[in-house]
């Protein structure tokens, strides 16, 4: 249920061929913060839009290994240790913020996030087709709700990430997001304390 089918770009597209320029940075073993920087002529909204669409992919697959673990029973409070405790609201059946366990939180946050990458009138994959003006607004809600499965995956569930021997891939994906947010600041500070 937490798994979805990779959102993917259509070959011959600006947008594709920004997510080669991406993965192709990535692998290329440079340096992370260098690799979030805007490429020179390429348009931010653009940019942002492959960041989100890739981190969604990712964080969901890294979320989806570890979803055995993270049940109703061992996980009632979708949570970031004792401190932080992350409540859903989506404007539609949680008009208010509704606390809700851990496994649930993320299958509500995974089909949201979908659901909007999926809309074109909020992530317009057509040339020509401008992005709204609230795109980045929409983008940041998406990125600081993504942030909270780091949180919840680090502090609750990293032994597991451990036993699978798969801490050098999440590692390295918090490192590039969290690099990624901080070069646009698309996170409240606030919201990165927890980590």
């Amino acid at each position: 249920k937490t798994f979805r089918p990779r959102k993917k770009f259509e070959p011959g597209t600006q947008r594709f061929e920004l997510y080669k320029k991406a993965q192709a940075s990535l692998k290329s073993g440079l340096d992370l913060k260098a690799v979030v920087q805007l490429p020179p002529g390429e348009s931010i909204n653009d940019w942002i839009a492959v960041h989100v669409v890739d981190f969604f992919n990712r964080i969901n697959l890294i979320y989806g290994t570890m979803s055995e673990y993270c049940t109703e029973k061992s996980c009632p409070i979708m949570s970031g240790g004792l401190k932080y405790e992350y409540r859903w609201q989506d404007d539609n059946k949680y008009k208010k913020p509704t606390k809700l366990s851990a496994p649930k939180y993320m299958c509500m946050l995974m089909d949201w996030i979908e659901m909007l990458i999926n809309n074109e009138d909020i992530f317009p994959t057509r040339i020509g087709v401008p992005f709204p003006k609230q795109f980045q607004q929409v983008c940041t809600k998406i990125l600081t709700r993504l942030f909270r499965v780091f949180v919840h995956v680090y502090i609750h569930h990293f032994d597991s990430i451990i036993n699978m021997g798969a801490e050098a891939h999440v590692n390295t994906c918090y490192k590039h997001f969290y690099y990624f947010i901080r070069e646009f600041s698309l996170i409240d500070h606030r919201e990165l304390e927890p980590l």
